[in-house]
């Protein structure tokens, strides 16, 4: 069972080590960037994904709501980087892109689908900034504990798996 142990954790090991010098490594700054633009890309999604459901999109108006989400997050994500801590100011930035997001999305919905989005846009903003709160969350909790690891546990070592002394016959 050790024997099987090691062995598995040996190829988890050799594996691990391949992919790492296959794989392009970013400077910290690309990866920090890169992570940014998958959490907006996420963030825009999730909340196009409510929208085009709540308010019955057709393909074309969901891939222009897309579109427009995504643009509009992106600024919003920016305005809250920017002026993080100050959420009078953050409220304020992000009323501006909320109403650029309006008179785009009246040229793309019905009458009635507009009527519905308008009358629910607190609900979409609160949706948006919920969920950006939460991943924030994460992420900061991901960070301390990248910085301050909690002490391993257990004296549990990794080491190679002793071979069994040959048996001997008579």
């Amino acid at each position: 069972m050790r024997k099987q142990l090691a062995l598995a954790l040996l190829l988890l090991a050799s594996t691990l080590s391949i992919q790492a010098q296959q794989q392009p490594s970013l400077a910290p700054a690309d990866k920090a960037q890169s992570s940014r633009s998958t959490q907006v890309q996420e963030r825009a999604k999730r909340l196009s994904d409510q929208m085009a459901r709540d308010l019955r999109l057709n393909g074309y108006q969901s891939t222009r709501l897309r579109a427009i989400n995504e643009d509009k997050v992106a600024k919003m994500a920016a305005i809250e980087q920017r002026y993080a801590g100050n959420n009078q100011l953050i409220t304020q930035q992000c009323d501006v892109v909320c109403k650029e997001r309006d008179k785009e999305l009246q040229a793309v919905l019905s009458n009635d689908q507009y009527s519905n989005y308008y009358d629910s846009r607190s609900a979409y903003r609160k949706y948006d900034r919920d969920y950006a709160s939460r991943t924030a969350n994460v992420n900061s909790n991901f960070v301390k504990s990248v910085q301050n690891p909690s002490p391993a546990s257990g004296g549990a070592v990794i080491a190679p798996a002793r071979t069994p002394a040959p048996k001997q016959t008579r």
